[in-house]
C-alpha cells in the first residue's frame, strides 16, 4: 500500500539529493543562472553518488531505489537548483528506457555508462518543428542499408544537446500514416553525422543547455535499432509516463523552494509596525501554495508508487505532471508577491524560480496534452464500464 512516509532507502535517497544539493549545487547555481553554460562538473558528482541511476537495476550500475525514491531526490534537487535537475532526470529517462527495451548487449554497453557519467548525461531526441505534441508528424527518417541504418532529419528542444554522449533518437521507418512506422535508435553523440546546434536563449533554466540536433546521414549498425520495428511510438509514450514523473516532482521542488523562501521572508519583513506574516494576506497565500504543493507532492507519489508496483500509471503520471507544473507556477507567483519589489530582482532568487518552473507546463508533454492523456482515459474506462 502507498505510504505518505517513505521509508528508510526511500530516505536515505532523498537525504543524498539534499546533501548534494546544498554542498555542490548551491554554491553554483545563481552564477549557473547569470552565465549560462552546463554543469558538467556538478553531473560528475551526482554520477559518484548514484543520481544518474536512480531507478536502474544495480546489475547495470544504477542504484535500484525505485521510482518514489527517485521523485523524492528529484524535488530535493530541484529545490537548489533546477538547471542541473533537469540533466539528471532526462539522463535517468533514457538510461531506464535502454534497460527497459534494449538488448542484452546494448544494456550492458549504455546504462553502466550512463549511470557513471561516462556519456556526461543521455539525451532524449523525440521533437521536431512539425513534431512537437503530435510526433506522428515527424520527418526525421532511418533507411535500411547492408550494414544497419541511415539516419537523416533533424530534431528540436534536446535537453542537454551540446553535451549528452548518447541520444535515443525517434525516427520513420515507414510510409505508414500517423505514429505507425516510428522506430528508436541508440546514437552516440561523436557519431560522424551528428551536429550539435546552438542553445536555445531562454526564459528560464539557463544552465540547461537545449539545442537543435542535426542527422546527416548518420551510418548506424544493426545494433542501433532499440525495440522492434515500427514500435518506436509505444517506447516513446512508456519513457514520457515516467519522465512526467520526473518533471512533476522537479516543479515541486521550485515551487516548495519559493514556497519556503517566502516564508522566512514574512516572519522577517516589517510593515506598519509587524511582521508581514502577520497579515491575513500573507498568511493566506503560504497557506494555499502549502496545501496546493502537499497535493501534487501526493499525486506524484501516488503515480511514482504505480510505477514501482508494476501497475498501469499513464494517468495518474499525467495528473501528476499536470497538477504540479501549474500549481508550483502559482506558488512561485505567490513567493515573488510576498516579497514584492524585491521579489521581481535578481537580487533575491524567487523570480529564478519562477522562471525555471515555467517551462514544466510544457516539456514532457503540454498540460493541455496532459488534459487529453487523463481525459481520454477515464472516458475508455466508462465507456468500458458501460
Amino acid at each position: 500500500m502507498l505510504s505518505v512516509d517513505p521509508n528508510e532507502s526511500q530516505r536515505l535517497i532523498a537525504d543524498t539529493a539534499r546533501q548534494f544539493a546544498q554542498r555542490v549545487l548551491a554554491p553554483r547555481a545563481t552564477q549557473l543562472d547569470l552565465e549560462g553554460g552546463f554543469p558538467a562538473e556538478s553531473l560528475a558528482q551526482a554520477a559518484e553518488l548514484g543520481l544518474l541511476g536512480i531507478n536502474v537495476p544495480g546489475e547495470l550500475g544504477g542504484v535500484e531505489a525505485g521510482a518514489v525514491a527517485y521523485a523524492l531526490a528529484v524535488i530535493e534537487l530541484a529545490k537548489v537548483c533546477a538547471s542541473t535537475t533537469v540533466a539528471i532526470t532526462v539522463s535517468n529517462m533514457v538510461a531506464e528506457v535502454i534497460a527497459k527495451f534494449g538488448t542484452p548487449a546494448q544494456r550492458e554497453e549504455h546504462v553502466p555508462a550512463l549511470c557513471a557519467g561516462e556519456y556526461i548525461v543521455g539525451g532524449f531526441a523525440l521533437s521536431e518543428a512539425g513534431a512537437g505534441s503530435d510526433p506522428g508528424g515527424m520527418r526525421t527518417r532511418a533507411t535500411k542499408t547492408d550494414t544497419g541504418w541511415r539516419l537523416s532529419g533533424s530534431k528540436l528542444w534536446i535537453t542537454s544537446g551540446t553535451h549528452a554522449g548518447l541520444f535515443v533518437v525517434w525516427a520513420r521507418t515507414s510510409d505508414e500514416p500517423g505514429a505507425r512506422g516510428i522506430s528508436a535508435f541508440l546514437v552516440k553523440g561523436d557519431a560522424p553525422g551528428v551536429v550539435r546546434g546552438k542553445p536555445e536563449h531562454k526564459l528560464g533554466q539557463h544552465g540547461s543547455t537545449t539545442t537543435p540536433l542535426d542527422f546527416n546521414d548518420v551510418e548506424l549498425g544493426e545494433d542501433a535499432l532499440l525495440g522492434e520495428v515500427g514500435q518506436g511510438f509505444k517506447i516513446a509514450m512508456m519513457a514520457l509516463d515516467g519522465g512526467r514523473i520526473g518533471i512533476a516532482s522537479l516543479a515541486i521542488g521550485c515551487g516548495q523552494a519559493a514556497s519556503d523562501y517566502a516564508v522566512g521572508y514574512a516572519r522577517e519583513r516589517q510593515q506598519f509596525g509587524a511582521p508581514i506574516s502577520s497579515f491575513q494576506a500573507i498568511q493566506w497565500m503560504i497557506a494555499d501554495s502549502a496545501t496546493e504543493l502537499d497535493a501534487a507532492r501526493l499525486l506524484v507519489l501516488r503515480a511514482a508508487w504505480l510505477k514501482e508496483q508494476g501497475k498501469v500509471f499513464s494517468r495518474e503520471a499525467s495528473m501528476a505532471k499536470l497538477y504540479a507544473s501549474e500549481k508550483a507556477y502559482v506558488a512561485c507567483d505567490r513567493a515573488i508577491q510576498v516579497l514584492g519589489g524585491y521579489g521581481y530582482t535578481r537580487e533575491f532568487p524567487v523570480e529564478r524560480y519562477l522562471r525555471d518552473v515555467r517551462v514544466t507546463r510544457i516539456f514532457e508533454g503540454t498540460s493541455e496534452i496532459q488534459r487529453i492523456v487523463i481525459s481520454r482515459d477515464l472516458l475508455r474506462r466508462h465507456s468500458s464500464a458501460s
